[in-house]
């Protein structure tokens, strides 16, 4: 719901679900029992490294820090889990949300469907 409700509704993107989600953790945020923010994790393409995807905040909860604790979140378990490295697909406009976690850009942007990303990576 809220990635259709993000993704889907407010930014547009047609192809929000696939096979992954089949194979992925996923992390789901609450507040007061209501879901409100979402991310998955999963192989990358290099030994040790987990990818990132499919985080988003409901529009309602945005403002609030509930992103940088869901990737803490998605973080923390991917460690646990024996990864040493975290890459992720940014979207550019949020670039700055995940430098400040600690992400570095790698390589030139690239859409993926309408919207430009860059692929941003976390050594741990």
């Amino acid at each position: 719901m809220i990635r259709e409700e993000v993704f889907m509704k407010e930014q547009g993107f047609q192809d929000e679900f696939d096979d992954i989600d089949d194979i992925a953790t996923h992390i789901l945020y609450f507040v007061d029992e209501s879901p409100v923010g979402t991310c998955r994790f999963f192989d990358g393409e290099e030994p040790g490294d987990a990818h990132i995807g499919r985080m988003a905040v409901l529009k309602a909860y945005r403002g609030k820090n509930l992103g940088a604790e869901i990737m803490l979140a998605a973080e923390k378990a991917i460690q646990e889990q024996g990864y040493k490295i975290c890459s992720l697909s940014a979207q550019v406009q949020a670039k700055g949300f995940y430098e400040k976690l600690g992400y570095v850009q790698e390589g030139e942007e690239y859409l993926d469907e309408h919207c430009p990303h860059i692929l941003m990576r976390k050594t741990f």
